[in-house]
């Protein structure tokens, strides 16, 4: 297959859907505010493309500060249990309730703690929380991944434990840094989103509440407008981020 036809093949099954969707609208007469053609949503993301940026960029500007957060506690708590089992042992299972439990039955609670008049802050530490493990359990694995023969080797010349850190064990974690923050971005755009709804407040005007706007005066049209370009940041973030990915592995491979 060549390399135009594999470009273009995502591209024709996303024509095609959207046809038979416009069609199946139109020969069954199905009702605008139940399932809008194509078209429809085509007009509704024309009419508002300008607060619909607005809102994406409100959405993409807190999920990016959260999975830098996220990342730099992450990366700095998987350091210290790094060189520590008994810390491991300690704070994993923490680390493991904390990703498990729903972002929804919290966020009413880190909403309190932020200030009603502060939901901005509220998306963002809740996000902070959905991006976190992602990062912890990559960089853990990481520092855990070295080489045994290079471990050995380390202890052959004696080197201390923050040698062994930083010339063998960091570099080792490489990789599973890079797919964890790839990870970690795409649940951030997810968390800021469902914290925003949760949230229920203008305040942070981001895509989610867009979407409660469209819902609650029956827009359905707009509501997909809003679907359509929070799919599209998705898609892009993660394909700058795995553009990162296989530059920074590159990178890797090369030292």
């Amino acid at each position: 297959m060549s390399r135009v036809a594999r470009l273009l093949a995502p591209f024709a099954l996303i024509a095609l859907l959207l046809a038979a969707w416009e069609i199946a609208c139109r020969v069954l007469h199905v009702a605008p505010y139940f399932l809008p053609p194509p078209s429809a949503i085509a007009q509704a993301l024309a009419a508002d493309w300008a607060g619909l940026l607005a809102s994406a960029w409100n959405t993409l500007s807190m999920a990016l500060i959260a999975l830098v957060v996220a990342s730099l506690v992450a990366q700095a708590l998987a350091l210290v249990v790094g060189l520590s089992p008994i810390l491991e042992r300690a704070v994993r299972p923490l680390a493991v309730v904390l990703q498990v439990t729903p972002v929804v039955a919290i966020a009413p609670l880190v909403l309190i703690w932020a200030g009603l008049d502060h939901a901005g802050r509220a998306i963002i530490a809740l996000a902070a929380v959905v991006a976190f493990f992602p990062i912890f359990s990559g960089a853990v694995t990481g520092l855990k991944a070295a080489d045994p023969d290079l471990e050995r080797l380390f202890d052959l010349y004696g080197a201390t434990r923050l040698q062994r850190l930083t010339r063998l064990r960091l570099p080792s974690a490489v990789p599973y840094l890079l797919e964890g923050h790839k990870v970690a971005a795409g649940l951030a755009v997810i968390g800021a989103v469902v914290a925003e709804f949760v949230a229920g407040s203008g305040g942070a005007q981001g895509l989610a509440w867009r979407i409660l706007e469209a819902g609650n005066r029956l827009q359905t049209a707009r509501m997909f407008a809003a679907l359509a370009v929070l799919g599209l940041l998705g898609a892009v973030l993660h394909a700058v981020l795995d553009a990162g990915e296989k530059a920074g592995l590159r990178w890797w491979r090369g030292r």
